[in-house]
């Protein structure tokens, strides 16, 4: 065997031979430690912003926030669109035409995060103005839109697109590296942009160009560990691998990419109403809401580890008609991601004012402000907690759906969730309830579409899988 290729087979152990929790362990733990890392430096954004006592800066990070997030949809389009793929060919053993699908995918997630660096640009005023921006905090927000979204948009998406697909690939360490690394560098940099380097009342400038700097790095370690890799890995940012691709391919990939980002997309867009019906009732609500996002997001993003972790697994087991361990994988991930939510549950239940208090301090000039922010932001989130096991259960079968390449059911369950389910409940229950309504209509509309996300996932169980030496 030639020694690039047994490089590249003691990979494929990992999808083939493992046992199904060390296989997990080995793609999921370095996933959830990025996970992590990323999540606690946006938080720290939001500490340390918070450290100024000023709610209004918190309220325009949390406007942009959702400005953001739409950036994770371009890194899912192609990241999970081609990632997924990627790991199907390879159950195929098809390597040769998994470094076309990198390399292309590389290249269109490239100019989409230029193109949509334009967009923003261009329309930043009125995107800011639908958002809820107030004549407090459009400064601020415009600020950091112009350093994260603007300028910081091609880092951002290229270095989330190259990790989905180094982590298909069986390179979970290496992205695990290159993202974590750029959370950690951000950490350092934010207290010293925020608070040395530029003049009081420019935190918010500060902490954007940390996180535009500390993106780059990832960015440049992205690429280059892709490049040392594409020798052995199927994995490339070859032009001419990309320009050789075929509309089968290309069609691969946006089946399951166009869903998922989609998804992200959607969650986005379902976030700008809910934080334009919350501005309605105040800048301290909106900037209540913005912190119980940042909270909540420490399970969401240990499950969303796991389930990238598993997604491999699955695509690969999948394609080389492995249904038992398939479904060994997909059922252990399940019980582990149930574990987490119930025990996220139970310490936002009982311990939300402490949490949220993490994020803003009372010691600042707007005191009185902060201190009704921390209390609408701790009932919220005892309210928002309440999906955590259905919430759970939406992302793991959809995780499951786009591995195996269902990109019909995918879409119709990221519509159904976000358009069908949880919009509408936000306009119903705020109009009733005001914004304890308005935080409970996620918990609602989480259960209903995990109910119709699983029976999505039966009905593609009987029509591909039950019947063929299914073990589960």
């Amino acid at each position: 065997m030639h020694a690039d290729t047994e490089k590249f087979s003691t990979k494929e152990d990992i999808f083939a031979k493992y046992s199904v929790p060390k296989a997990i362990a080995t793609l999921a733990i370095p996933t959830i430690i990025s996970q992590l890392i990323n999540l606690i430096y946006n938080m720290v954004d939001t500490i340390y912003i918070g450290m100024t006592g000023d709610a209004y800066k918190t309220a325009a990070v949390t406007l942009v926030f959702t400005i953001f997030i739409m950036t994770i949809s371009f890194a899912n389009l192609f990241g999970i669109g081609g990632g997924s793929l990627i790991a199907r060919l390879i159950g195929a053993n098809k390597q040769a035409d998994a470094k076309r699908v990198c390399a292309f995918s590389f290249y269109a997630a490239l100019g989409s995060a230029l193109l949509y660096s334009l967009l923003i640009a261009v329309f930043m005023n009125p995107i800011l103005t639908v958002l809820g921006a107030s004549d407090y905090t459009m400064t601020f927000a415009k600020q950091y839109v112009w350093v994260v979204v603007v300028l910081g948009n091609v880092p951002v998406i290229v270095s989330m697109t190259c990790a989905h697909l180094m982590r298909n690939a069986g390179y979970a360490k290496q992205a695990s590296i290159g993202l974590s690394g750029g959370g950690i560098l951000n950490i350092i940099l934010d207290p010293l942009f925020m608070f040395v380097l530029l003049p009081k009342g420019m935190e918010v400038l500060g902490a954007a160009i940390a996180t535009l700097l500390s993106n780059i790095i990832s960015f440049i370690y992205m690429i280059y560990i892709i490049h040392t890799l594409t020798n052995f890995a199927p994995l490339s940012l070859n032009w001419q691998d990309a320009k050789s691709i075929n509309k089968q391919e290309i069609k691969g990939v946006f089946n399951v990419g166009v869903p998922s980002g989609v998804l992200t997309g959607l969650f986005d867009v379902a976030n700008i109403f809910l934080n334009a019906l919350m501005s309605g009732h105040g800048d301290l609500q909106l900037a209540a809401i913005g912190i119980v996002m940042k909270a909540e997001r420490l399970p969401n993003a240990i499950n969303v580890g796991i389930c990238q972790g598993m997604l491999p697994l699955v695509a690969y087991n999948y394609t080389a008609h492995n249904w038992d361990r398939m479904n060994k994988i997909i059922s252990t991930v399940r019980r582990y991601g149930l574990i987490i939510a119930g025990l996220s549950l139970i310490m936002f239940q009982f311990f939300s004012h402490s949490i949220v208090h993490v994020f803003l301090s009372t010691e600042g000039a707007t005191r009185e402000e902060a201190i009704a922010t921390i209390a609408y932001a701790a009932v919220f989130l005892q309210i928002r907690s309440m999906a955590s096991i259905p919430q759970f259960l939406n992302y793991h079968t959809s995780f499951c759906l786009q591995a195996v390449g269902d990109g019909r059911d995918t879409f119709i369950h990221a519509v159904a969730r976000e358009l069908v389910f949880f919009i509408p409940f936000m306009f119903i229950l705020n109009n009733f309830f005001g914004a304890k309504g308005l935080a409970a209509a996620l918990p609602i509309s989480e259960c209903w579409g995990a109910v119709f996300v699983l029976f999505l996932l039966h009905g593609w169980k009987k029509r591909n899988i039950i019947g063929k030496d299914t073990g589960e």
